[in-house]
């Protein structure tokens, strides 16, 4: 089996090197391992880092310009060809260790998409409004599409090759996050969750998500409902 890793990166000079590092050394056994990281029109020198960690499980692609996390993966998507795909942002929230975790569903057959929680998960505390925008749009997710998930924002999904058939991503920002979750629930795909480890960071150490990526979920999440 081969699992593909998707890293989306936007000005992540300090912390791209370190997360592929992780990414590389995870031991997953007999599964091997692609990855597949889109510079997304990056300005602070990330670029000139990317040049150098490509190599034989590693392909770089590029924005000329910074379109979003979910023009990223867009890109990013029909050059993989690993049997499950994750997504790994390119900060240092998400611990790689955590595929381990992931996989453990699809490998006993219990899932084809799996979501690792932040908040059954061992995690540093994050700040207040950024807690309860997770709660309320898990909230509403929840209720709109009859499911009981406790983090659709997570950064870490796996998916299924399968799973993702007949799905279109739109979405060039943070709304791919809601935007693929109801188009799974929409497919009456079961999504499993796992705890996973999260340490998140400040504005101060480089977060880029704010407010108004909120406004656009909550408005992903209400068109996909009620259209198409």
């Amino acid at each position: 089996m081969k699992l593909s890793i998707i890293v989306p990166a936007y000005n992540e000079r300090n912390t791209i090197k370190e997360i592929l590092r992780r990414v590389k050394a995870v031991d997953l056994g007999e599964i091997t391992k692609e990855i597949v990281v889109v510079d997304d029109g990056s300005t602070d020198g990330t670029s000139d880092i990317l040049k150098l960690e490509e190599d034989s499980t590693t392909r770089v692609l590029g924005h000329k310009e910074n379109q979003g996390k979910g023009a990223a993966i867009r890109t990013a998507l029909p050059q993989t060809t690993g049997d499950y795909i994750i997504i790994q942002d390119a900060d240092l929230e998400y611990d790689p260790e955590d595929y381990r975790v992931m996989l453990a569903p699809v490998l006993k057959r219990k899932a084809d998409v799996v979501y690792g929680s932040r908040f059954t998960g061992e995690h540093r505390d994050m700040l207040y409004w950024h807690w309860l925008g997770n709660k309320f749009l898990n909230f509403v997710t929840n209720i709109l599409y009859n499911t009981t998930l406790s983090d659709m924002e997570t950064c870490y999904k796996l998916f299924s090759r399968d799973s993702l058939k007949g799905i279109e991503i739109e979405s060039d920002g943070f709304e791919f996050e809601p935007e693929i979750t109801a188009k799974l629930l929409k497919k009456k795909v079961r999504i499993y969750e796992v705890p996973v480890s999260y340490a998140g960071r400040e504005y101060d150490e480089g977060k880029k998500i704010g407010w108004m990526d909120g406004l656009k979920a909550l408005r992903t999440l209400i068109r996909c409902r009620f259209t198409g």
